[in-house]
């Protein structure tokens, strides 16, 4: 048993739980999978893809946003958004990399 991380969580994992409460949600889910690789996507573009009200969608991305998943530029009045595709490899690799220092034999998949 691992006690020590009822106290505090391992190095570098403060910022997951907003992570992962993003993520958390169809809809948000969504909006991160209808951009292409490296592709910027104005919000009124998005907004249209959904049948949710533009404040609900903004809403999404603010949260999307704060946990890093997008990343957002302001041009002109429009803001563009783009997936911050290090963050989340980053984020995806540490809990990676945790788990598999912590598998064992039982955690075999069957053949």
């Amino acid at each position: 048993m691992k006690s020590e991380f009822a106290e505090r969580l391992p190095d570098g994992w403060e910022h997951f739980s907003r992570f992962f409460f993003a993520l958390g949600d169809t809809t948000r889910q969504k909006i991160l999978l209808i951009f292409e690789p490296g592709e910027e996507i104005c919000v009124n573009d998005i907004a249209r893809l959904f049948k949710i009200s533009r404040p609900a969608v903004s809403h999404h991305l603010k949260v999307l946003r704060r946990a890093q998943v997008l990343v957002c530029e302001k041009r002109g009045k429009e803001v563009y958004y783009r997936v911050n595709s290090r963050h989340c490899v980053d984020v995806m690799r540490s809990v990676h990399d945790f788990l598999v220092s912590r598998s064992g034999p039982a955690d075999e998949p069957a053949v």
